[in-house]
């Protein structure tokens, strides 16, 4: 079992930043597996599978017709520059 001190200066560790990814992984994971309370250990199931399935995106079917929208706009020529968008918006924040 670490001693008090070595406790500490993890606590320190965190408190100041200083700690690595894989150093909180492997606290983490070493207080999780003195947990026994499962609707606990249940939530924390469910917020670290959302934190691994944010890699892969889906798109409703509303966003998908979207973004084919807009690519057959650019397709058509129907864009506008960067400069055009950026004197437009000054123009409209200038009349306010």
């Amino acid at each position: 079992m670490p001693s008090k001190s070595n406790c500490d200066k993890k606590t320190n560790f965190v408190k100041n930043g200083a700690m690595s990814t894989i150093e909180l992984r492997h606290i983490i994971i070493e207080k999780l597996s003195l947990i026994d309370d499962a609707s606990f250990l249940k939530a924390i199931k469910t917020i670290v599978e959302s934190k691994a399935d944010e890699k892969v995106y889906q798109l409703s079917d509303f966003q998908r017709k979207r973004i084919e929208a807009s690519r057959d706009q650019v397709k058509k020529g129907h864009t506008i520059s960067n400069e055009v968008v950026n004197k437009e918006v000054l123009q409209w924040l200038s009349s306010k």
